[in-house]
Parts: C-alpha cells; structure tokens; sequence
C-alpha cells in the first residue's frame, strides 16, 4: 500500500492495518521528510486521542492530513503508533489480507455481541 500525495509517497508498506476503512501504516514506512507535528488532536469515543501532522510537499501544506493514536484504548491497540490518511491523501494498492471480523462500534463495546 502507498499513501500519496502530490504525487509524492507519504508511506509505503505492505503491513497496513485496516479499521474503519482507513489503512494505518507503521511509522517506520513514513518518508518523514514529508510530516510536520500539528498540535492538533481529536477523541474518537472506542480509539483514544489521535495526534496530526500537516503533510508538506514543496510550497504546498495538507494541514492534520495523517494522523496516529500512540495510546489508544484496549479495543484499538493494533493501530498503536501507527499512521492514517485523509483530507486527499491518496492511498492505492492491494489491500493486506486480515482475517475478516466485526467493526462496528456495538461489537467492541460489547464484547462480541451486535445484538
């Protein structure tokens, strides 16, 4: 998998994982020329505070486009230290074969039970 932008690779790896339809890469496949530290952060209710970097490309600034939760909570700890994208980051490539599992919020909040 690669995330993109400005057609340049932000990250590449085969080791993404998937939650939430987003890939979260390792944070040794980041071209770290690319990241700058935000002081910005959001709560997601299951995952825990994330932390953003502004993605940069020459004169060209992606404010909070890739984003890392480095203490989440019990029920998202594979994503730990790990690396997403949005805000037009691109993310292309063959999708990493991960055991299919329930994704929705009532399941973790339960335990295993959607009902």
């Amino acid at each position: 998998m690669k995330a993109v932008w400005k057609d340049k690779v932000l990250a590449e790896s085969d080791d993404t994982v998937v939650v939430e339809g987003n890939h979260y890469f390792p944070a040794d496949s980041l071209n770290d020329e690319f990241f700058a530290s935000s002081e910005a952060t959001s709560i997601c209710p299951w995952k825990g505070t994330a932390s953003y970097f502004d993605i940069i490309v020459g004169e060209d600034t992606n404010p909070g486009a890739a984003f890392v939760y480095r203490d989440p909570k019990p029920a998202a700890e594979e994503i730990r230290e790990r690396v997403a994208f949005w805000n037009g980051v691109e993310v292309i490539g063959e999708p990493p074969k991960q055991p299919e599992k329930p994704e929705s919020l009532l399941y973790r909040l339960t335990g295993g039970s959607d009902s």
